[in-house]
């Protein structure tokens, strides 16, 4: 009988032993405390017994180990509990690395984390070379850095430059990148997986080290002008009042180098990491993900999609769809309107595909078709033309002639009601929306929409859509600018009445940065486009009664529309804003900063009582997914409670009655003051 509830253990006709990891109850595997304590016991044994070699393998078909248990984050109550946690792991590790054998992780599909923590506690790594195998130490994005000895182990193994790129970043290799880079010995397709991993430890190679030259800049008098440059590099995208982590493993380094010395410091830094807020948001934040990933658990059986606009936006879900391995057809009046969105489309098969036939068959996949002969044969046919309700509704009228009577009928819609745009069905239960962001390819969240006759199935039939291009879905109720655009335009507006005001773009934009936004409300707005925001505006301003700010249209009067023309708030050089002096502002960063996000969380608690989606958290993921609200923060309801929400009613108050009624509080807020009490 196995003794073991997580692993079983086999050994082959060559004495060498395959330790297959399974975690029960979960369909990946990840380090909880049981995990490790029972690999603790096999580690004992080996010690007492050891085989001629020992191979740690996952039987989980998604991949190898996605790291620790983050759910055991949660139940942290002080340091010594997060010390104690390290240390059990260091130790296990450094037992697992000084067995009296060789020892090698067989990496199939994601090896993240203390995943891949545990497979450099072992003398090799062969990893399954296709497209699913992702190698990586993503630890930052939890606020935190490589805690069970990752960050000497790799360091030693490829050296600084390799080792910082994967930590400070959070990316993840291939097998193919993972063996040029030296992280894995070796790379190979699926048939010769088993018997590389027999063959190396029958022959016993040296492990992996990095070149002479890379070593140097291990030593004590090179570290501390590359820590710099790290340090430089980092805070490019990092600011260290808000994400310390990455700063701190430079500062280990710094002083440490890879001596064993380094070890027991990161241990420590990740026990006071854990209990800052910043990696408890994102601690939260990471949970946000999985629940929204939870709502696209259904049919995924997709395999054509059918774009009719081939503009930015359409182009880029056609696109994207080919990314995720669908066929796409792309629709528009006529080839010459296809024609930026190919080579758009082009552009990111090359940044995706590194092997010249996926480029091809990218390529072969995404099918220009300007008469819409594609449409009986799609799964799922999405329109995102023009924010126009009559150019929508006659669209949708041929539409719904052409489509096979399973195939889903989706808008990309911006901010238009799905009821106005259904009116014109024969069955508007089919209609449902399908809200992406832009830019496609790196916004992760899609808002599926549900007016009042969507059929909850078509709902759920189009988020598991989601969920197979790889992207969030958030379920949301048709209502004017659904959620993300509804909160994010009076954050926006206020930016626009700040300049009218005389406040420079570049203050705006400042305190924005300042407060975790990763752009700033002026920038943005020119990133979307001056003209899209202002339709958002009109739209919302006729069903919500809200004031669109005159320079706004004459903005777009006058064709300035942001980077797309060249010019909008700021003129532009290729995509980069023109730098100027900017002028002083009348306003104190903080009184920028109130204003600009004080009115968003407003229009939050607006969203939240109206029901546009189901709770609290799911704006708060909204937010964070769909319009970057720092993610540090832990989305806007969250700060909202860490700030307190009676003292920013009251702020609010303060500031409806300097500037306007723009600023007074919901009617939602009674009913959060009265939890908030409870």
């Amino acid at each position: 009988m196995n003794p073991y509830r997580h692993f079983h253990l086999e050994t082959d006709d060559q004495k060498f032993l395959w330790l297959w990891f399974d975690a029960q109850g979960s369909a990946t595997n990840v380090l909880s405390s049981e995990v490790l304590a029972e690999l603790e016991r096999i580690v004992a044994e080996l010690e007492a017994n050891p085989p001629g070699g020992l191979v740690i393998a996952s039987a989980k078909p998604s991949g190898f180990c996605a790291g620790a248990d983050v759910r055991e984050f949660t139940r942290i109550a002080g340091r010594d509990q997060a010390m104690a946690l390290m240390l059990k792991a260091h130790d296990l590790f450094r037992r697992l690395e000084s067995l009296p054998c060789p020892t090698l992780a067989r990496i199939h599909g994601y090896c993240l984390g203390g995943g891949l923590e545990l497979a450099l506690a072992c003398d090799y790594i062969v990893a399954l070379d296709n497209d699913r195998t992702r190698l990586g130490l993503p630890e930052v994005r939890l606020g935190i850095h490589p805690g069970f000895g990752g960050s000497v182990r790799l360091i030693r193994r490829i050296g600084p430059p390799g080792a910082f790129d994967l930590m400070l970043t959070g990316r993840t290799v291939d097998a193919r990148r993972a063996k040029r880079m030296g992280l894995a010995d070796h790379a190979v397709a699926e048939w010769l997986l088993d018997r590389a991993c027999r063959q190396v430890l029958t022959q016993r190679p040296p492990r992996r080290r990095p070149p002479p030259w890379m070593r140097l800049l291990d030593t004590a008098p090179l570290r501390p002008p590359l820590a710099a440059y790290l340090r430089r590099q980092v805070r490019r995208h990092a600011d260290p009042r808000h994400y310390p982590a990455p700063y701190a493993l430079i500062d280990l380094w710094r002083r440490h180098g890879t001596s064993d010395a380094m070890l027991r410091a990161e241990a420590e830094s990740v026990a006071d990491l854990l209990l800052t807020d910043t990696a408890r948001n994102l601690v939260r934040v990471f949970f946000l993900r999985e629940r929204l990933k939870g709502f696209g658990r259904g049919d995924d059986t997709f395999d054509h999609v059918h774009v009719v606009g081939a503009g930015t936006m359409g182009g880029d879900i056609a696109a994207w769809s080919v990314v995720q391995g669908l066929k796409a057809s792309l629709q528009d009046r006529g080839p010459a309107y296809l024609t930026a969105a190919i080579q758009r489309a082009g552009q990111l098969f090359d940044k995706r595909f590194r092997r010249r036939h996926q480029r091809v068959a990218a390529r072969d996949h995404l099918i220009p078709d300007p008469k819409g002969l594609e449409i009986p044969r799609a799964d799922l046919v999405i329109e995102a033309i023009v924010e126009n309700l009559e150019a929508k509704r006659n669209l949708f009228k041929v539409l719904e002639g052409k489509v096979t009577e399973d195939a889903l009928l989706a808008t990309n819609t911006s901010s238009i009601p799905l009821e106005e745009i259904a009116a014109v069905l024969q069955r508007p239960e089919r209609l449902v929306g399908l809200h992406f962001f832009n830019p496609v390819a790196k916004m992760p969240l899609v808002e599926v929409v549900s007016g009042r006759q969507t059929d909850p199935e078509i709902a759920a039939k189009a988020a598991a859509f989601a969920r197979r291009i790889d992207k969030l879905p958030l379920p949301v109720k048709s209502a004017p600018g659904f959620l993300v655009n509804r909160a994010l335009m009076p954050y926006l507006l206020e930016a626009v009445i700040l300049m009218e005001e005389g406040v420079p773009a570049e203050a705006i934009d400042q305190a924005a940065t300042d407060f975790g936004m990763p752009m700033g409300p002026v920038r943005l707005a020119d990133t979307v486009g001056l003209d899209i925001c202002l339709a958002v505006a009109e739209v919302l301003a006729k069903e919500l009664g809200a004031e669109v700010p005159e320079r706004l249209r004459q903005m777009v009067e006058a064709s300035k529309l942001g980077i797309k023309s060249g010019e909008g708030f700021y003129r532009y050089k290729g995509r980069r804003p023109v730098k100027t002096k900017p002028g002083s502002s009348p306003l104190s960063p903080e009184d920028i900063r109130d204003r600009l996000i004080l009115r968003l969380v407003n229009e939050c608690v607006a969203v939240l009582r109206e029901g546009v989606v189901e709770d609290a958290d799911l704006v708060d993921a909204g937010l964070v997914f769909g319009a970057g609200f720092a993610p540090f923060r832990g989305g806007p309801m969250h700060y909202l409670r860490q700030r307190g929400v009676a003292t920013t009613r009251k702020r609010l108050e303060e500031l409806a009655e300097k500037y306007g009624p723009r600023f007074r509080p919901d009617v939602g807020w009674e009913q959060i003051l009265s939890i908030a009490k409870d």
